[in-house]
């Protein structure tokens, strides 16, 4: 007997006895017959049976024009069972109202089908959540459907499903955003082959700040009204649907500002946008000072120092005219390559390649003579300047002591010269590094030993190597604000902005306490001359519903980044702790320290238990050397400069406290951060933890739990309740196991209905 599907955008599902992988959802219509979708492992599954459905690759192009998109979506479907499959094609629309020109091709074939307002949408998936006894269609309700005429899909045999539609982007803030939907691949127990998404913008006016707050975007810029923004992975689960903002405008640097703000009795959330000329002008782009800083001890014989030359390189064959530069090499002695900073032309160029190739291994590591060598060389001269310092062990030469170091490196960088430290491999003292550079305006980034050292330091010079804006100074400006007031602006991240660089982003979070309209000044030095560029803004009284919920979700990860920095470099107090373990708790960022989390035994709402088992793993920072010091830096530093929700959730990149005995050394074969945790589930704004066989809202007191209004799934409340609230409240109804959630300071209990 055949059977009769619909497929929805997005995850795994059983046909039958048969486990279905699709980025469609099949949903079984047939009388007597119910097929519920996948879910996260919670539990063991049984083995999938022979009968199956796949899908290999998913492939999103976008053409976006003002706020008109034009979308185009190919999916193939395979057929690996031995039935014919009857199958429709369902669609969740990422706005209610706003697609038009629908057209589904299948293998060149069009489909005749019809979208479904947002009503009667809503009554389709009630009747599929009733018959199938499954709330996960839930979480699209209070949004449009598209629905085609059945097609058939003989075993063995695949259909090329191509979807084509126009729609109005929404508009807020001076942003134009698109959305498209993903989310709903996260009922699959196995990874999407292959998932590409390009969208091309072109504009009439210039192109400013193009950000993803969910996806790590690749923007190729070709002119300044067009921009190309990519998108691939392999074998990957989408969390989140895909997001894009962009602006545009004239004027030499673009800013935009979207806030957040849950609770009007709390602070709300800021994120500002700000990115200069994409091809700036020849006047306005500054000379710049690079002195390059490069280990040549004995431990960096073979095939780091080759990649380290390549790296050398590729900085001498990107620099321009009117660039200063120079090269010191070091292991127990100190070698420059001129007495003094160069000025760089064809033949000062090839003098240095030829440095470079004489440069060879052996010695020890004299860090402390090797930065005060460089940093002796610049001298003020309203340019910018870039120390870019490789290293791949700890001091053995000269001044060995840290703290010395770092004064001693503090003290002559007397023209606020940014470091960028390369920690190489397991053996660096990272802790050191971090020290360097947050003293001296820069950053650290750490390269394991199976990184390409040239492709690191590459992106980083080719992020700095054309300065537009040094010196930069951010100011905000309250109509009426008094001095008893205060700052109604605290916790911006990143905590001071050094530089602008032509064509790139600058991503600030911040909270904010004052709503309402407000002035952005952005001050610093443009080629020697000081110049002010002012904006408008409006910070949100209380927002209405979570559109912008990442806006505090990222601030959330910067912000524990900067605890476990400050912890790390100048220890600890009570304050901190309790606040890293409060963030973590309610946004379920997990770290090497509040990991215990995820256990099941563990009383999420105990405080100050809590707080005292974190102090007593944070004595893994006393590590300074080893894999485990290295990763803890490096998970440091990914949350410092997060950018995207996608990585911030458990998505594989949470580091397990557990692996670690109390010495904080990695256990034999554990170098990687393992898999997110079963017991803990991101959704939306609000974080799940798994307690005695059911999903508990992090927002939900003691109080709260004990007077939480009961509810049936599949009742009539039920539905009631959904339909009232929406997706805001739909998507986290999407357990099977009782669920205590709250809204609107009303905690709800919904248990599953006994089986008939």
């Amino acid at each position: 007997m055949s059977r009769m599907l619909k497929i929805m955008c997005g995850g795994w599902v059983l046909v039958g006895a048969g486990l279905v992988q699709a980025q469609g959802v099949l949903v079984v219509v047939n009388p007597g017959q119910r097929v519920r979708l996948p879910r996260p492992i919670v539990r063991p599954l049984p083995a999938p049976p022979v009968e199956s459905y796949a899908i290999g690759e998913l492939d999103i192009h976008v053409k976006l024009t003002d706020q008109i998109a034009r979308v185009g979506v190919s999916q193939t479907f395979e057929n690996t069972g031995s039935r014919t499959l009857e199958a429709s094609f369902m669609f969740p629309l990422p706005y209610d109202g706003a697609i038009d020109q629908l057209t589904l091709m299948v293998d060149g074939k069009e489909f005749t089908g019809r979208l479904l307002a947002a009503d009667e949408a809503r009554r389709r998936y009630e009747e599929i959540v009733r018959k199938n006894r499954d709330p996960a269609l839930l979480e699209w309700m209070g949004t449009g459907m598209y629905q085609t005429s059945v097609f058939p899909i003989p075993p063995g045999q695949s259909r090329t499903v191509s979807l084509r539609y126009t729609q109005v982007c929404p508009k807020d803030s001076g942003l134009t955003e698109l959305l498209f939907p993903m989310s709903t691949a996260k009922y699959t127990s196995k990874p999407i082959k292959k998932l590409t998404i390009e969208v091309a913008v072109e504009s009439s006016v210039p192109l400013k700040n193009i950000y993803s707050p969910t996806h790590a975007i690749e923007i190729e810029r070709p002119s300044n009204r067009v921009a190309i923004a990519r998108f691939s992975a392999k074998e990957i689960v989408p969390e989140n649907d895909f997001h894009l903002f962009y602006d545009v405008g004239s004027e030499a640097v673009g800013v935009s500002m979207l806030s957040y703000r849950p609770d009007e009795s709390e602070p709300g959330y800021f994120l500002l946008l700000a990115t200069p000329e994409i091809e700036a002008k020849a006047t306005q782009r500054a000379a710049k000072t690079v002195v390059f800083v490069v280990d040549r001890s004995g431990s960096m014989s073979g095939e780091k120092i080759e990649q380290a030359r390549e790296a050398l390189k590729f900085v001498l064959n990107n620099l321009r005219e009117g660039d200063l530069f120079n090269i010191i090499a070091y292991d127990t002695d100190i070698e420059a390559f001129r007495p003094e900073l160069q000025r760089f032309d064809e033949s000062s160029r090839a003098a240095a390649l030829g440095f470079v190739a004489g440069i060879h291994a052996g010695g020890s590591t004299n860090i402390d003579g090797a930065l005060n060598t460089a940093l002796a060389q610049l001298k003020a001269s309203g340019r910018p300047s870039y120390v870019l310092f490789l290293t791949d062990g700890i001091p053995t030469a000269g001044e060995v002591n840290e703290a010395k170091i770092v004064d001693h490196v503090h003290k002559a960088n007397r023209v606020r010269a940014r470091i960028f430290a390369f920690g190489l491999g397991f053996d660096v003292n990272s802790r050191l590094l971090d020290k360097l550079v947050r003293v001296n305006y820069g950053e650290s980034e750490y390269v394991r030993p199976d990184e390409d050292i040239e492709d690191r330091v590459s992106q980083l010079y080719r992020r700095i190597e054309s300065p537009v804006m040094s010196n930069v100074r951010i100011s905000f400006e309250f109509d009426g604000l008094t001095p008893e007031e205060g700052n109604p602006i605290s916790r911006m991240y990143p905590r001071e902005i050094y530089d602008l660089f032509e064509g790139k982003q600058m991503v600030v979070v911040g909270r904010y306490r004052k709503p309402g309209a407000v002035k952005i000044h952005i001050a610093g030095d443009v080629a020697g001359n000081e110049q002010r560029f002012d904006f408008v803004a409006e910070l949100t009284k209380e927002s209405d519903d979570s559109g912008y919920v990442f806006i505090e979700k990222l601030w959330a990860s910067r912000r524990i980044g900067e605890i476990i920095d400050a912890i790390d470099l100048h220890g600890d107090n009570e304050e901190l702790v309790k606040e890293l373990v409060d963030l973590s708790t309610k946004h379920g960022i997990l770290t090497p320290y509040t990991s215990f989390l995820a256990d099941e035994t563990v009383n999420f709402r105990d405080t100050d238990g809590n707080a005292t088992t974190t102090r007593g793993n944070l004595e893994m920072l006393e590590e300074t050397s080893g894999r485990a010091a290295f990763a803890q830096r490096k998970f440091k530093a990914t949350l410092q400069k997060q950018e995207q929700l996608f990585g911030v959730q458990l998505n594989g990149a949470q580091f397990d406290v557990s692996r670690l005995n109390r010495a904080g050394k990695v256990l034999e074969g554990v170098d990687e951060m393992p898999s997110a945790p079963n017991t803990l589930r991101n959704i939306g704004g609000k974080s799940f933890y798994r307690r005695q066989g059911q999903w508990i809202d992090a927002a939900v007191d003691d109080e709260q739990q004990r007077t939480a209004i009961a509810i049936v799934q599949f009742s009539d409340e039920y539905f009631a309740l959904a339909a009232k609230h929406g997706g805001k409240l739909s998507q986290y109804l999407v357990f099977d196991e009782p669920v205590i959630v709250e809204l609107h300071g009303q905690a709800y209990r919904v248990d599953p209905p006994s089986e008939p």
